[in-house]
């Protein structure tokens, strides 16, 4: 298929500009999937099935290339993607769909030879190989890996083409060992009823421990989620519970407007620079050191 633009400058709260240079995706998420609702409702895909049929855009490093040229001055970094995935898995060969890891790639080389940072995020694993590639990519960069869960059953139900968890955490691991830059996104994070596991976010966090960023947002557009038990308890509870192991573990944190504590844990996890959102942790880090040892002292 061919697009006329690819790059966009996203609405997204943690957001800014992107580049969806695939359409549909063969993970087949049920959350329901906000990107193939929105395929569907303007037209450009028919049914479930056509979606997770995913067609590369044929004209994406061409049109990236004009695009470019005119707004290259105002890009500081792109993010891949918002409505499909960059490093999508196959089930069926238990692997990356090579077609679109070959242009993902291409695309990244090109924005960083420009001078423009990249960020990704997939259900999909990164090759074994990309370790080494990212040798000669922006130190920039920074590779996401999406997980809302540590139950496999969860996966197989809501999540059915995506990648095993253990794949998806091993390859992002391995980046990370690498010296690259990984980052987490944990959203839409279930309710109890939807998946039993969520009643405790500690184990996905400790999954994830390797990365230096997390995303953390609840589930929306759902009457099974709406129908949870306590539901603004758990996810004051699991919000909290995020926030408090990311201060300790000095890690940045964005948490989703609508999700507790999105007030106060707003960080530009995409877009900003490594090392202003490493200092931004550190004081908060200073600050929680220095109300325990108020505390201590009080007591």
């Amino acid at each position: 298929m061919r697009r006329k633009s690819p790059l966009y400058e996203s609405k997204v709260e943690y957001g800014g500009w992107t580049i969806n240079h695939v359409q549909g995706c063969a993970h087949g998420c049920r959350y329901p999937c906000y990107a193939m609702m929105l395929a569907k409702r303007t037209g450009r895909v028919k049914s479930y099935e056509e979606w997770c049929r995913p067609r590369a855009v044929e004209n994406a490093l061409e049109l990236l290339d004009a695009e470019l040229l005119r707004f290259a001055t105002r890009i500081d970094s792109v993010h891949l993607c918002f409505t499909t995935d960059p490093f999508m898995y196959d089930a069926e060969v238990g692997g990356p769909v090579a077609e679109v890891v070959d242009l993902t790639t291409r695309i990244i080389e090109r924005l960083n030879e420009r001078g423009i940072g990249v960020t990704t995020l997939t259900k999909g694993v990164y090759p074994e190989d990309f370790g080494e590639r990212t040798r000669s990519l922006s130190p920039r960069n920074q590779y996401g890996l999406s997980l809302v869960s540590v139950s496999e059953a969860f996966r197989l139900q809501w999540e059915p083409g995506s990648a095993p968890l253990a794949a998806r955490i091993a390859a992002a691991r391995r980046l990370a060992e690498a010296g690259q830059r990984t980052w987490a996104s944990i959203e839409p994070y279930p309710t109890p009823n939807i998946d039993p596991s969520s009643e405790n976010v500690e184990p996905l966090l400790e999954a994830v421990s390797f990365v230096n960023s997390i995303v953390f947002g609840r589930w929306n557009y759902s009457k099974l989620v709406s129908s949870s038990p306590d539901l603004k308890g758990h996810y004051a509870r699991a919000a909290q519970s995020v926030a408090s192991w990311c201060d300790i573990h000095g890690k940045t944190l964005h948490i989703k407007k609508g999700t507790p504590l999105s007030d106060r844990y707003v960080a530009d996890v995409l877009g900003a620079d490594p090392d202003e959102a490493d200092d931004r942790v550190s004081e908060r880090r200073k600050v929680r050191a220095d109300a325990s040892c108020a505390e201590r002292r009080a007591s």
